[in-house]
């Protein structure tokens, strides 16, 4: 289809500088808030960019915020550069191969999520001085979205108190706006004490730790029958107390995922994993210490900016593809199984199509398949600010998220169309709000309304700060 936004030519102007800061940014996998090199490349790339720049948002070192422009509305663009443990993967293959045993890897394609995001917010920035609009455009550099809730803590501080409205993307195997629905989610700690002692001359002595984890784990199972169809329970065993099996375990930790589609169900289902925690202390005669890692909410959509965000995607069409890309595409689709393939059409209402391993086209609006929802701090500045969000096709339908096949796509000829696509769909969907400013107002008043039904309070305790790692040594 023809470009027909003018904020188009801005973004491909700056595409080159940014698809090297997302292949840049791939090569050096962090996690969570560890990204400290790939944040010093967006830091870099905004002064670069000729953004005023202000570091440590909400007091964490990786995340960074640039704007641009003068008066007006504030519009954010939100980008994330944070990494998956355990998915590191040589680029361009179609095997796994780690590039490193165990290290991390952009799985799920973090890498171009900021990349693109910087590159809409450059390009909104040429046009607002260009055209003379009033109106400021913000970069967001969002540490931490996986399992960190960067973005939750940021809203607590005030970051996006003076924002308008706020625009953000994610890499996927289909275009389109997204459906605004994800799950809210608390990362809940629970270390158990408990006495040491020989597990053969006195076991009597001891109290297992390790037993009273195992009891609460049989007591969530016994608990998913009682809760929503739509809830989720997931945990990890941090500390099994040890590998010795003739000493009883006197420390043991679990993380448990509390998942839930709204915040008031989440907080009663962490209330119900709470007493089954205190409960299995309670059996074993050991101790236990509840702590919150972090938590986000439920996602809340904006009908006037996704009908915007529609618009600027039907008007773009889809992501111009090449053979060299189906073909390296069509190589990956070859290590998945057709479920993998299967349950990406059916999840977007769509019959699976023979010969097109990547998304080419927009999927309407008016299609929808079952509702598979994970989680995304992205949630807490939806309850903020009036948000939007693009999925917008980078690698090949059916590709599991946090896979070593997403990975290998990372730095792909597709990837890099998609990015620049993503950039085009954000800049123009915020092109929009700055020149209407009718748009603005119905997105803010719909953002209202919703609020009404229930007020955001964030899910993370006031006590609870991120869970920040050390800089690494020079």
């Amino acid at each position: 289809m023809q470009n027909s936004d003018v904020i188009w030519d801005h973004v491909e102007a700056h595409e080159k500088d940014l698809i090297g800061l997302a292949d840049r940014v791939w090569a050096t996998p962090e996690t969570l808030y560890a990204e400290f090199a790939s944040c010093a490349e967006h830091t870099e790339m905004l002064r670069d960019k000729g953004f005023t720049v202000t570091e440590e948002i909400a007091g964490i070192p990786t995340a960074v915020m640039g704007e641009a422009g003068e008066g007006g509305p504030v519009i954010a663009i939100l980008g994330e550069y944070d990494a998956l443990p355990g998915l590191s993967q040589e680029a361009g293959i179609d095997y796994p191969k780690p590039v490193k045993a165990g290290g991390p890897g952009h799985g799920c394609g973090h890498n171009l999520l900021g990349s693109a995001a910087l590159l809409a917010a450059t390009a909104l920035k040429d046009w607002l001085a260009e055209t003379g609009t009033p109106g400021r455009v913000r970069y967001y550099g969002c540490p931490a979205e996986e399992g960190g809730a960067a973005k939750a803590f940021m809203v607590r501080d005030g970051a996006f108190d003076d924002v308008d409205a706020a625009i953000c993307w994610h890499p996927s195997g289909m275009t389109r706006v997204d459906e605004a629905m994800s799950l809210a989610n608390t990362r809940m700690d629970f270390a158990f004490t408990g006495r040491a002692s020989h597990a053969a001359a006195a076991p009597h002595l001891g109290r297992s730790a390790l037993d009273a984890a195992e009891l609460m784990n049989v007591g969530v199972q016994y608990l998913r029958e009682h809760i929503p169809q739509e809830s989720r329970i997931h945990n990890a065993y941090l500390d099994a107390g040890g590998t010795a099996p003739n000493v009883v375990q006197a420390r043991a930790v679990t993380r448990y995922a509390i998942r839930s589609t709204t915040l008031s169900g989440m907080r009663a289902l962490n209330a119900r994993v709470q007493d089954i925690a205190r409960g299995a202390a309670l059996m074993t005669g050991t101790d236990v210490d509840i702590s919150v890692m972090s938590a986000v909410s439920n996602m809340q959509g904006n009908t006037p900016l996704e009908e915007a965000m529609q618009q600027a995607m039907d008007m773009l069409g889809g992501v111009p593809f090449d053979d060299v890309d189906r073909a390296y595409a069509s190589r990956i689709q070859a290590t998945l199984s057709e479920e993998d393939i299967a349950a990406e059409y059916r999840q977007n209402g769509l019959a699976p199509r023979e010969g097109s391993p990547l998304c080419d086209y927009i999927v309407p609006p008016q299609s929808r398949g079952p509702a598979m929802m994970g989680s995304t701090d992205v949630a807490d500045v939806s309850w903020a600010v009036p948000t939007v969000q693009a999925r917008v096709a980078t690698h090949a339908i059916g590709t599991p998220g946090h896979s070593w096949q997403i990975t290998a796509q990372g730095k792909a000829g597709a990837a890099h169309k998609g990015m620049v696509h993503a950039a085009k769909i954000m800049g123009a969907t915020a092109r929009m709000l700055l020149s209407d400013s009718n748009l603005l107002a119905r997105a803010k008043q719909d953002h209202r309304r919703r609020m009404e039904i229930e007020p955001y309070v964030c899910p993370i305790p006031e006590e609870v700060t991120p869970p920040l790692v050390k800089r690494p040594a020079a």
